[in-house]
């Protein structure tokens, strides 16, 4: 019998996860298994600067550490990576260790691409021919090893998609390179902690949404499905947990561990092409709101636009499920009302963390709404074909409801 059977597909790769207490004793023994003698550390100022966690480094690497660029800023600057790759060319880094948040982690693996790559980066880039869908060009130099120690529970921990700030473009810089995956992933007790609360809250309201819109997508594939229920479990757990309790590294090590289940649940076979219209709106208008102003999270700007979103753009049975998982059960309603409901319950959870759900929380000016709809125009993961006449037209709509 073959009724009812669905195929599906998994894709893994090498990879190593040291989690809890002291996790980074685990470093010297890693860095020596990929026969590394010049390992490059890439962090941010605060890493650099306000925490233990570099001198922590320094002492387990020993010898071994052959440099330290500290500067990698919000979102991932072109100029930062620029200035990443020229100092790690100049130490001659055999293998490169990200320290800190999504935009560290990011940051080093385009640093990685332009250290192997040969071509102009705006080449490298992904593009976007008018009129058809972007193209991201195939890059395959081989790519130095990279470790991530995150200092937030971020999805971009180990992904193979890399989106930089440039403010002379129109749009990020984006790059995908499945060969800029980490081989290993420290989830440090002690390194998570040296997070404030505000930005662990900000990146943990990204991964709790993320899982949110997986859970309420579904999956034939058990895989992808069993992935979805767990790390929507953790997430939704562990947030409050974490907010309540800042000091307590176990909620922090829990929303890591949902984040991964998200990447690995895309390996297994979910993939962007299947996000409903209110996730890949949402995740547009937060991107671009992020992105243009230094002073909005990634976070904020999400809390801000999905429940809106998701009134306006949910559908069944999407926004039936996501009503259930937010225990908010719509019962026999009808579709608007159903995507009403799971609004109402997005926004509420997000108020009891603290977190903005309308975009005028967020301090930036209403007349500056129709550029961060221009910016949303672009966007690899949220769009991945033909860019419509409308788009910017709808988008603005969109963002002046959620106003």
């Amino acid at each position: 019998m073959t009724d009812g059977l669905e195929s599906f597909r998994a894709v893994s790769y090498p990879w190593r996860l040291y989690s809890g207490v002291d996790a980074l004793d685990q470093l010297p023994t890693e860095v020596a298994r990929h026969g590394a003698r010049r390992a490059f550390v890439i962090c941010g100022q605060t890493v650099a600067h306000r925490t233990n966690l570099l001198a922590r480094l320094r002492d387990r690497l020993g010898a071994v550490c052959g440099g330290v660029f500290d500067r990698m800023d919000k979102d991932s600057s072109y100029a930062a990576v620029v200035a990443a790759t020229d100092a790690a060319r100049a130490a001659g880094a055999d293998l490169i260790i990200a320290v800190g948040g999504g935009s560290v982690i990011v940051g080093a693996r385009v640093t990685a691409i332009l250290l192997a790559e040969q071509g102009d980066p705006f080449a490298l880039m992904t593009q976007y021919p008018e009129g058809q869908p972007p193209v991201s060009p195939r890059l395959m130099a081989p790519k130095l090893p990279i470790v991530n120690v995150p200092t937030t529970p971020t999805t971009a921990m180990n992904r193979a998609g890399s989106g930089l700030r440039n403010d002379q473009l129109d749009h990020r810089m984006e790059f995908f390179d499945p060969k800029t995956r980490p081989v290993a992933l420290f989830w440090d007790a002690e390194a998570l902690l040296t997070a404030p609360l505000s930005l662990a809250r900000s990146a943990g309201t990204t991964t709790f949404t993320a899982c949110i819109h997986a859970v309420s997508a579904g999956s034939a594939n058990p895989l992808v499905d069993g992935d979805y229920r767990q790390a929507f479990r953790l997430a939704g757990n562990a947030l409050p947990r974490m907010v309540a309790s800042p000091g307590d590294a176990a909620p922090r090590i829990d929303l890591c561990a949902a984040a991964f289940l998200l990447n690995r649940a895309a390996d297994d076979g979910a993939t962007r092409e299947g996000r409903d219209r209110a996730s890949s709106a949402a995740y547009a208008l937060a991107t671009a709101l992020h992105v243009r102003y230094d002073h909005v999270g990634q976070g904020e700007a999400t809390s801000a636009v999905t429940p809106t979103a998701v009134r306006m753009l949910g559908a069944e049975p999407g926004a039936r499920r996501m009503a259930e998982a937010l225990g908010a059960a719509p019962g026999e309603m009808a579709p608007d009302a159903a995507a009403a409901t799971a609004a109402d319950a997005l926004a509420a959870s997000y108020r009891a963390l603290g977190m903005p759900a309308r975009v005028r929380d967020l301090g930036i000016p209403e007349g500056e709404l129709g550029l961060v709809a221009r910016d949303t125009l672009k966007n690899f993961n949220a769009n991945r074909g033909a860019r419509a006449a409308d788009h910017v037209d709808r988008m603005l709509e969109l963002l002046r409801a959620c106003w």
